[in-house]
């Protein structure tokens, strides 16, 4: 089918790119809330525009081109997400403080469904799957807006020096020199490897089991024997972070203790293993949303635990339940 369309069939072909546009502005902007009113931006400006467009490019070219400069406008303030190990250094438990930051510091968790399209090229998938990762996306943050754009064109998408210069109306040796420097910053910091949720393998997925099992039953000693000697535990809008299963189970054991007894329900973030976290309703009774864990796996030990607090935003982005019942609680013989 042309890439011509007709003002009657616009909004149908226009959503067919929603997802992987959504995908591109995450990947610039470090939040999926942002990327979602980028999108919408784009789709309008579309509209507004589509009589000017007259078929001069392809659609998705065009469309690739307003969510560039929607994002570039987004990003003049000079924000840029991050981490928590981005802003400060890990604290021992002894000393641990909870101080939160404004959301609009961090960077945000994705549902893998609004941002990864459906593909049939294996590696293509797993190009995508890579580049949502919260270590990779934080990497991206340390770009300027121009380099990140190129970057994620020509690295992420596979798009030509070419047409990534008609896109940003610049010379492909622009482009190329953008993508040189941003290759260089990269390279600087890389960002740390993690095994992707689609291809876990039967130890992987039985190391979730694990964890799952360790965690409800809030069993420290297992819990230590799953975690990589140099874990990180990170827990947005909070700046704290720990390192190590000494620090980190110290932690659940006195600050965090209150999360005893809770449930995991599994989804998927970023490419990457997830729980949503519910811990048992001080009512009584059920239990209520806590937390995103966003799971990092690296070399049969758990890297990286990410959670996201801030639940009346992301568990209706994960689509999850907002509360579980009382059938959910561990019965006498599972203790």
């Amino acid at each position: 089918m042309s890439d011509l369309v007709t003002a009657e069939d616009l909004d149908s072909r226009l959503e067919k790119y929603r997802t992987e546009l959504t995908g591109y502005c995450y990947r610039m902007l470090g939040s999926a809330f942002e990327a979602e009113d980028a999108v919408q931006d784009t789709m309008v400006r579309a509209w507004r525009g589509f009589e000017k467009f007259e078929g001069r490019s392809s659609l998705r070219s065009w469309l690739y081109r307003i969510a560039t400069n929607v994002c570039l406008d987004m990003l003049n303030a000079g924000n840029r997400r991050a981490r928590p190990m981005d802003l400060t250094a890990p604290t021992p438990v002894a000393q641990a403080q909870l101080s939160a930051r404004p959301e609009d510091v961090w960077l945000e968790p994705v549902p893998d469904g609004r941002v990864l399209p459906s593909v049939a090229d294996p590696a293509e998938t797993a190009v995508s799957r890579e580049t949502i990762r919260l270590a990779f996306v934080a990497a991206l943050q340390h770009l300027p807006p121009k380099q990140r754009a190129v970057l994620i064109l020509r690295e992420v998408l596979a798009w030509k020096a070419s047409e990534v210069a008609e896109l940003l109306d610049t010379t492909v040796a622009s482009v190329n020199s953008a993508l040189q420097r941003a290759r260089a910053t990269l390279a600087e910091s890389p960002p740390d490897a993690t095994d992707a949720a689609a291809e876990l393998d039967e130890e992987q997925k039985a190391l979730l089991e694990r964890y799952v099992v360790a965690f409800e039953g809030y069993d420290m000693k297992a819990l230590t024997a799953l975690l990589h000697d140099d874990a990180k535990f990170t827990m947005p809008p909070y700046d704290l972070w720990l390192q190590g299963h000494d620090d980190i189970t110290g932690f659940m054991l006195t600050i965090g203790a209150g999360c005893r007894g809770s449930r995991l329900v599994p989804t998927l973030a970023n490419g990457t293993p997830a729980f949503a976290h519910y811990k048992p309703a001080e009512s009584g009774g059920g239990f209520t949303p806590w937390a995103l864990q966003v799971i990092e796996i690296e070399d049969g030990r758990i890297t990286g635990l990410h959670c996201f607090l801030d639940t009346e935003r992301w568990f209706p982005l994960f689509d999850l339940p907002p509360r579980l019942g009382k059938e959910q609680e561990r019965k006498p013989d599972e203790e």
